[in-house]
């Protein structure tokens, strides 16, 4: 990749818009599901990957179903895409709305 083509996909990545949404983690070798609130939908997994490979995850039981049954076991569902926002308040007064109908919705803990 030229030093010209890097410097545009960076900038391109920069100026993208985040999504904020409601997501689901699933272990069915657990028989878990895991639901969560995040700013950035596109984001949000490799955050909560990175962290669980590293075995530094705040979250003890979301961590033991991991070192329990591995990687490959656990799936990333984007669950619901928010509209864009622009107060803040109002944003995260929809996310814990949403998130609260899909932790019911699915008999899911929350992360």
């Amino acid at each position: 990749m030229t030093t010209e083509r890097r410097k545009a996909a960076i900038a391109a990545y920069k100026e993208r818009k985040s999504c904020a949404g409601v997501y689901a983690l699933r272990c069915p070798a657990a028989g878990a599901v895991w639901v969560g609130q995040t700013r950035d939908l596109d984001k949000v997994w490799n955050r909560i990957a990175f962290s669980l490979r590293s075995g530094a995850d705040p979250r003890r039981e979301l961590q033991a179903a991991w070192n329990a049954y591995g990687a490959s076991s656990f799936t990333f569902e984007p669950l619901e895409r928010l509209e864009d926002e622009p107060l803040e308040f109002a944003l995260q007064s929809a996310l814990d709305e949403r998130m609260a109908f899909w932790r019911a919705q699915l008999a899911a803990r929350t992360i």
